[in-house]
Parts: C-alpha cells; structure tokens; sequence
C-alpha cells in the first residue's frame, strides 16, 4: 500500500491555511512547469507533476480537504498499475484510500481528464461545446465598389449546421456518451493514457462527446456541405490583399456552440478604363494635334462622371496631368487623384488640302525631335 509521504501542502508550496484561490494559483503555476508536454521525456517532470496533481484534486475538494487535514499522511495513494485507471476509473483516474472504520478501507476517486480540462480547456464534458473554425474565401472586387463601397450578397458552399441534429451529430432522441478514443478529453494526442495534445480527436471533433446513435442526415458529423447565402458590406477604399470579416458565417460550433468567422480576401477586378495603383487612378486621354500644340479644354472621364481639364499647349505624348481629389477614397479619409495620360493622336485619310497645310507647318519648323538621341549614340 502507497501512503502519500510528502505533506501535500507542502508539495503545493503552500500554508496549511491557504484559500481555494491560493491553492488554485500554486497547481496552476506547478503544472505548467512540470507538464509532460512542456518536460517531453522527463521522468522526473512526470512524477512531480503526477504528485502536484493528486495533491490539488485533494486540497481543491472541500470535503477530501478535511479528511485529508484529519488523517494528512496516512493518506492511501495506491492505485493498481502504477496509479492510473483504478478499478472504476478507467483510464485518466487516480484512486485514493484510508482506513475506515473498523478497518475497512474508504475509496474516492477522481479524474484527472476533467482536471487538465479545467487547467488546459481540454477536459471531457467542459469542451463539449466549441466554437467553429473560421473560414477562408477569395472575393473579386468592381473598381466600382472599392470606389462607393456597398454591400454584396453571394453564395458560398461550406459546411452549415445539419437541420436534423442542429449541430450535435445525434439522432434525435440518441443520447451522448464519453468518447471511446480520447476517453472524453476531445484531443487526439495522447500521454500515458491521458490527452494532451492540441489537436482535436477526429472522432468527436473536439467535443469529448459522441452520440449513442448518429444523425442519418449528417452521419454524426453535425454539419452539412450546402450553398450558403452571405451579405458582406464592402468599404469604400479596399483594395487587393484587404480581409473582410463577416461574423458568424465559418463553420457550425462543435455541441451546439457559436459558429466562426468568414473571412473574405480582396482580389480587385481589373477596369476596362482606369488602372488603379493604390489609392491614385490613371487614364489614357486620347488628344489631336492641334489641341496637343495649341491647348485647349478637354473633358476627362473620372469615377462619377466627367471633368473639364485645361491642356497646357505643347502638352507631350504620355505627359501626365492630375485631377486631384479624384482618385480612390482612403480609409482614413480623403481621397487619391487622378492622373490623366495624354496621348498625341496622328490623323489618318488627310485630304490635298490637309496635306498641304502639313507640309508648310514641316517647311516652316526646321526642328529634329531625334537630335539629342542620336547625339548621345
């Protein structure tokens, strides 16, 4: 018979006296340092956090707390093979006894599934509910809608909550049970017996529970591929790479819990006028070559219509001019410009008379556009 042979006050580093919140603190602090994830391979860790567990599920319990006080170390810890899955515990249980009266020996139990639960958020019936995962999706943006902003309604196919189990994975009627592969923890990583892994079992997704009898709509899963309707406001000024997040529209909760997020990822749609680079837009103006040379007033077309512009003369073949104010609205307020490319027009089809004028405007201008070119050569 194993008799606990170190006061439990003691191995928890507290007083005698210490309150609930106290003894709390102290377990949590000890078995972060000492946990077998955190020590992989320590048999040391691995003793000393199996000792500082038994000895808070004992002090953390008011009744085990004051018989432990009246009979401190006489305290019986065995348990058959080597502490764990004691004759009614199954696996993850720790078995305490003392002597009863009249010598017959008192058994309680407790386990230690819903201890590391209550430390790691991992423990069988206190992780039956978990909120859903979040899910991830392209949008393709109009110029126009980064411009406005708005909303946008479109569907998605994913995974929605069954509409017979309404998200349990059981048959109406079916009840729940302990999971048979993680033993109720919900995790599928496993540590001498106990889970301690991050990653929730594929058996019960994470809920710790499954049920007696499966959904036949859903076969247990507790969700259903089906198109989804979804309205996302869009604001003004997004542009490529900007995530919109719509509450509530990832995936279905484990148990009935909230569902996650949907996140959407801007993918602008190319314009069939403007080129955007950030928050300034750019467009091509065509312009003749008497508007080009003499200046004039030309109209530009921008986001919400039309705008005059004034041509200075002898405005060049790809000069730009700006619009300010015109381009993209910024997050922040304010907004871009835009940047109007001129672009020199050479007229085709000249009649005799539109020849002629040509050939003196040539014979009147004795200039060579390409003799800083060729000088440089």
């Amino acid at each position: 018979m194993a008799v606990a042979s170190k006061d439990y006050y003691e191995v928890l580093g507290v007083a005698k006296g210490a309150t609930a919140k106290e003894i709390k603190g102290a377990y949590r602090k000890l078995a972060r340092k000492y946990h077998p994830d955190v020590n992989p391979g320590d048999k040391t860790a691995e003793e000393k956090f199996k000792e500082v567990s038994a000895a808070y599920e004992v002090l953390s319990d008011p009744e085990k707390r004051k018989k432990y006080d009246a009979f401190g170390s006489g305290f019986d810890m065995s348990s058959p093979g080597g502490g764990y899955g004691g004759p009614g515990g199954g696996e993850g249980a720790f078995t305490f006894s003392r002597g009863g009266r009249g010598g017959r020996p008192e058994n309680f139990e407790f386990d230690i599934g819903n201890l590391f639960g209550d430390l790691f958020g991992a423990g069988g019936a206190r992780s039956a509910q978990r909120t859903g995962e979040n899910l991830q999706f392209e949008i393709e943006v109009t110029l126009e809608e980064a411009f406005s902003g708005g909303e946008r309604r479109f569907t998605i196919t994913a995974p929605d909550a069954c509409p017979t189990c309404h998200g349990t994975g059981a048959e109406p009627g079916a009840k729940m049970e302990a999971c048979p592969q993680c033993k109720g923890s919900g995790r599928g990583t496993h540590w001498g017996g106990f889970s301690f892994g991050n990653e929730p079992c594929d058996r019960c997704h994470g809920s710790g529970q499954v049920p007696t009898q499966e959904c036949h709509t859903c076969r247990g899963a507790g969700h259903v591929e089906r198109p989804r309707a979804v309205t996302v406001t869009i604001p003004k000024g997004v542009d490529t790479g900007t995530k919109l997040r719509v509450a509530g529209q990832g995936n279905p909760g484990v148990g009935g819990a909230p569902a996650g997020d949907l996140f959407l990822t801007v993918k602008m749609k190319p314009h069939r006028l403007f080129e955007r680079k950030g928050d300034s837009l750019y467009v091509d103006l065509p312009v003749t070559f008497p508007e080009a040379a003499l200046g004039a007033d030309v109209q530009v077309p921008t986001m919400v219509g039309k705008a005059t512009m004034k041509l200075p003369a002898g405005v060049q073949s790809g000069q730009q001019l700006r619009l300010s104010g015109q381009g993209i609205p910024r997050r922040s307020g304010g907004s871009g410009d835009l940047f109007a490319r001129v672009k020199v027009t050479v007229p085709r089809g000249l009649s005799d008379e539109e020849k002629a004028l040509v050939e003196k405007l040539r014979d009147l201008r004795h200039e060579n556009p390409r003799e800083q070119l060729l000088a440089g050569r």
